[in-house]
């Protein structure tokens, strides 16, 4: 009987690590399809976005569903700036790595795009300026 106890903190585990995965899964089935077409797509800890017919969109996922959290059209793009996540307006040096935000600058408007890797982040900026260049 002992033997069997100590057993079942281990199958709870294994089934809680299971449904992470499978949800972990679905996430990933639906960024596919949402993403299909586009140009330029990511999927990170702070959520999906993808470029697609000169609109850059960005989503978070809930409820098993993208949830739509911002659109910004690329031909009126300006100005890219790499920020830090959480403090404010303090711009994020080369050296950083981590979770920052793209700020993205044009038309009278700006939006902050979240991003898990700052690396990711400055490969972003460079497509991103490319490509509003090509809109031009």
């Amino acid at each position: 009987m002992i033997h069997g106890l100590l057993w079942l903190p281990l199958l709870l585990v294994f089934v809680l690590l299971a449904a992470l995965g499978w949800l972990e899964r679905r996430r990933q089935t639906l960024f596919r399809q949402w993403a299909e077409g586009a140009e330029l797509a990511k999927l990170d800890g702070c959520g999906a976005a993808r470029l697609m017919d000169g609109i850059l969109s960005w989503s978070r996922f809930e409820a098993g569903s993208f949830k739509s959290e911002g659109e910004f059209e690329i031909k009126h793009l300006e100005l890219l700036e790499l920020l830090a996540l959480g403090s404010g307006e303090a711009p994020l040096t080369e050296e950083s790595q981590g979770a920052c935000r793209l700020r993205l600058v044009g038309d009278g408007q700006q939006q902050d795009l979240p991003f898990a890797d700052a690396q990711r982040a400055r490969r972003w900026i460079d497509e991103l300026m490319a490509r509003s260049r090509c809109e031009l």
